[in-house]
């Protein structure tokens, strides 16, 4: 299965990448914001994908990887983009 990956992309391939075994593919159907520190203000995110590695989290959107934390509340608040290229922005974690 391929939850909106980009191509050549599974979930055992980003596990594996990651070190992470437990990584997985949420629902991108939750508030997922990105911090802009200059403001002191949040921007909205809409996600086509959202990784889970523990409470971190990687984000789609417009072609471009943030990284987050995953809230109690299933929120997630981003503080930066890793890039467009998914290899790189798994290394970042």
């Amino acid at each position: 299965m391929n939850p909106g990956l980009p191509a050549g992309w599974t979930i055992e391939r980003v596990r594996a990448l990651s070190g992470d075994p437990t990584a997985a593919a949420l629902s991108t159907d939750r508030l997922v914001v990105l911090e802009v520190a200059a403001q002191d203000d949040y921007e909205t995110l809409r996600p086509d994908v959202l990784l889970a590695f523990h409470e971190l989290c990687l984000v789609r959107d417009g072609g471009e990887w943030f990284m987050g934390q995953l809230d109690d509340d299933g929120s997630v608040i981003c503080w930066g983009s890793y890039g467009s290229e998914l290899a790189e922005a798994i290394r970042g974690l």
